[in-house]
This record gives structure tokens, C-alpha cells and sequence, in this order.
């Protein structure tokens, strides 16, 4: 590894790192804090122990995003990505279609990895981390072992090797990724329940949606769109039809198929 990239590396680390605490914890203060705001979907409030589970993997998992971002920005400084930041080199109208594109795009990739990693032989090595949070907080949001997260670091990465985006549009993006994924992972739904019934957020991926899936593990793949679920016949409602896996803290089990 070459110094420029060692440097980028450790630096990216450091800035992914403290944005996922940041958010982690302004989303997990204001939502529990006090009485709580919005309605719980926990089972129990988040226990502490598990909170700093969540935070020391996320934190282990954090160069590991770092890197394949790295490599890109390195990149990006001899002009070998897809990266611009002159406005008039694609039109205007290509600033909003281009974050659809990535939003659609790594909903997709996300959606069928994660169904892969659900199954029975990859689960217990690779995903169970994450599942052992079943009343999660804000912080299970980046909680992933390290297979997982190699699997899905490189992807956005990759993308903008080769599709155009506006490095405002990337800021953006990765901003709407920490922020949906804390209050996905909260443990409390911000919207009313009238409303997760009416577009846009019937389509979109909610805490609801995806606390299902920690209560369950059998649905509710998608990232940020409720489409592939629906689409490939894996939505769930939040109420389990049958008992949950339970993952012991040393040897994770796969989960019911």
C-alpha cells in the first residue's frame, strides 16, 4: 500500500468513524431520551451492553469501508474516476436523476447480498453480528462483522468509477445512507402509522419495515425501497408468524429459512 493511500485510508477511517457516532448518537438521544419520541418498537429499551457491542463493531468495521474509498479518491486526484465538480459538465438535470441512479442501483446490490448473507452457511460467519442486536439502537446501523462488510464496501466505490456523479451529489448520498440507516436501526418509528400506509413512504424503507426484519430474519431485505422485497416475495409485517432464531452470543446460529 502505497503512502498517499495509507494516509487516505486512515483519514477516511477516522471521518467514517466519528460521522457514525455522531449520528449514532444524536439519533439515539433524541428518540430515547426522556419520555422517547415516536412510537417504540422494541421489545425492551436498548441495554447498554449491547450498545457498546454495536460500537466497538462498527468501529472494527470502519477502515474496512475506508479503504475501497480511499483507492477512488487517489484515483479521483489523476482524474481516473467518474467523479466531477464542475456543474456544467453534465446538465443540470443530471444532479438529481444521477443520486435515483445510485439510490436504485445500491438498493439493488444491497437487497440480494443480503439475502445471501442470510443463508444458513454464510449467516453464522458473516451476519450474525448484526443480528444479535433484536431490539436495536442507532448504532447497530454499521454494526457488521468484517465479511460484511468487505462484501459491500466496494460497491458505491465502484459505481463511481463509472457513472457520472457530482461530488456534492456523493456527500448527499452518503449523508441520506448515515441518516436512514441510524433511524431504520433506532428501535422507535418517527412517522405516524397512517403514514407509512401512503406514498412516499409505502415505497420507501422505514424503521417499522426494518425492525420487522430484526424481529423476524426472514424479510424485509431492502435498503432503502420497500420494491425488491415486493417484487421477490420477501416483505414481512412486523408481527412474527413464528418463533425467532436465537443467536447465543459466542456460536451465532443461521436463522429459520
Amino acid at each position: 500500500m502505497s503512502r498517499d493511500l495509507l494516509i487516505t485510508t486512515l483519514a477516511l477511517s477516522l471521518i467514517i468513524g466519528l460521522r457514525y457516532l455522531l449520528v449514532g448518537a444524536a439519533a439515539h438521544g433524541l428518540l430515547w431520551a426522556g419520555a422517547g419520541r415516536g412510537r417504540a418498537l422494541n421489545l425492551r429499551p436498548p441495554a447498554m451492553k449491547r450498545i457498546r457491542a454495536e460500537i466497538v463493531a462498527s468501529l472494527i468495521a470502519c477502515p474496512i469501508y475506508a479503504l475501497p474509498a480511499a483507492l477512488v479518491l487517489e484515483l479521483w486526484k489523476r482524474g481516473g474516476t467518474a467523479i466531477y465538480s464542475d456543474p456544467d459538465a453534465w446538465p443540470l438535470w443530471w444532479l438529481p436523476v444521477s443520486l435515483i441512479v445510485y439510490l436504485l442501483a445500491h438498493d439493488a446490490f444491497y437487497y440480494w447480498v443480503h439475502r445471501a448473507l442470510h443463508h444458513p452457511r454464510v449467516f453464522g460467519w458473516a451476519h450474525a453480528e448484526h443480528h444479535r442486536s433484536r431490539d436495536p439502537s442507532a448504532f447497530a446501523s454499521f454494526a457488521f462483522d468484517p465479511a460484511e462488510a468487505a462484501a459491500t464496501a466496494w460497491f458505491l466505490p465502484a459505481l463511481a468509477l463509472i457513472v457520472p456523479i457530482h461530488w456534492g451529489v456523493a456527500l448527499t448520498l452518503l449523508t441520506l445512507m448515515s441518516l436512514t440507516a441510524a433511524l431504520n436501526h433506532a428501535g422507535r418509528e418517527v412517522w405516524p402509522a397512517a403514514w407509512l400506509e401512503r406514498a412516499p413512504l409505502r415505497w420507501l424503507i422505514t424503521a417499522t419495515h426494518h425492525d420487522a426484519h430484526h424481529k423476524r430474519f426472514n424479510g424485509n431485505y431492502g435498503l432503502y425501497f420497500q420494491f425488491w422485497d415486493r417484487w421477490a416475495g420477501t416483505e414481512v409485517s412486523a408481527a412474527p408468524s413464528r418463533p425467532s432464531p436465537v443467536i447465543p452470543p459466542e456460536r451465532p446460529s443461521a436463522p429459520l429459512r
